[in-house]
C-alpha cells in the first residue's frame, strides 16, 4: 500500500495556520494596529499579503498607509511585541501535529520549518510548545530573496536538511505557500484551516495531498488529489 511518505527523505512545514492554529493572531494584531493609527485598510487587504515575508509585509503596509511615521523595521518590532505574548500562550498545535512530528523523527525522516513568520518568533513559538527539538532546520522567508510563492524559503530548509526537492513534502495552508513548494519541485500537502476554507478548491487544485488534520496520515484518510 502506498503511502504520502514513500520516497520522503525531508518534510518542511509552513508555520502559521499549517503547524499551529495562529492566524487569527495577525487578524488581531492587524486590528488593534489599524485601530492605534486611525487607518483604514482597502476591501482586499489580507488577500493582497499572502505569502509574503515578515519584511514584505511591512513594506506592504506602508505602501497602502504612508502617513505610518514608522520606518518597515520598526513596524516590524511593534508587531513582534503585540504577537509575541499570544504566541507564547495562546497558540495550539494543529490535531495531531506533535504525533506526526515524533513518527517522522522515529523514521528517520528530517523535519524543517520555512515561514513567513519571522525566525525569532518561529523559534520560540517551538520552543513555547516544547517541539524545538524535533526540528533540524528553520527557515524564514526574511532570510530569502523573496517570499512565496517563491520557492527560496523551501530550498533554504531542503539545503539545511540535505535532501533534494524531489525528496521533500512540504505542508502548507494557504495557495500561494503550495506554489511555493511546487516552485521548488517538492511534493505539496494542503491542511485545512479555519482562516483559508473559502480557498479550499484552489488548495486541492495546487497540491498532492490534502488533509483535515495530521492524523489523517496515521489513519491513511488523507485525499490523494
Amino acid at each position: 500500500m502506498s503511502s504520502i511518505l514513500d520516497n520522503i527523505e525531508a518534510c518542511i512545514f509552513d508555520l502559521d495556520g499549517t503547524l499551529v492554529d495562529s492566524m487569527w493572531v495577525w487578524v488581531a494584531v492587524d486590528e488593534e494596529y489599524i485601530k492605534k493609527y486611525k487607518l483604514t485598510k482597502p476591501d482586499d487587504f489580507h488577500a493582497g499579503m499572502e505569502g509574503m515575508s515578515y519584511k514584505e509585509t511591512a513594506r506592504y503596509f506602508l505602501d497602502c498607509f504612508p502617513s505610518i511615521p514608522l520606518t518597515i523595521e520598526e513596524i516590524m518590532d511593534e508587531w513582534t511585541q503585540m504577537a509575541h505574548e499570544k504566541y507564547m500562550t495562546q497558540v495550539p498545535l494543529k490535531k495531531g501535529a506533535r504525533e506526526f512530528l515524533e513518527m517522522l523523527r522515529a523514521q528517520g525522516i528530517k523535519t524543517g520549518i520555512a515561514t513567513s513568520n519571522s525566525k525569532e518568533m518561529a523559534e520560540d513559538t517551538l520552543r513555547a510548545l516544547g517541539i524545538e527539538e524535533l526540528f533540524d532546520s528553520v527557515r524564514s522567508a526574511c532570510e530569502a530573496a523573496a517570499g512565496k510563492p517563491s520557492p527560496d524559503v523551501y530550498l533554504l530548509a531542503a539545503e539545511d536538511l540535505e535532501a533534494s526537492p524531489e525528496k521533500c513534502l512540504i505542508f502548507e495552508d494557504v495557495p500561494m505557500g503550495i506554489l511555493a513548494g511546487r516552485n521548488a519541485g517538492m511534493k505539496t500537502c494542503a491542511v485545512e484551516d479555519e482562516f483559508s476554507r473559502g480557498q479550499a478548491d484552489r488548495k486541492r487544485e495546487l497540491a498532492d495531498y490534502y488533509i483535515q488534520d495530521y492524523d489523517d496520515i496515521k489513519n491513511g484518510t488523507y485525499e490523494v488529489l
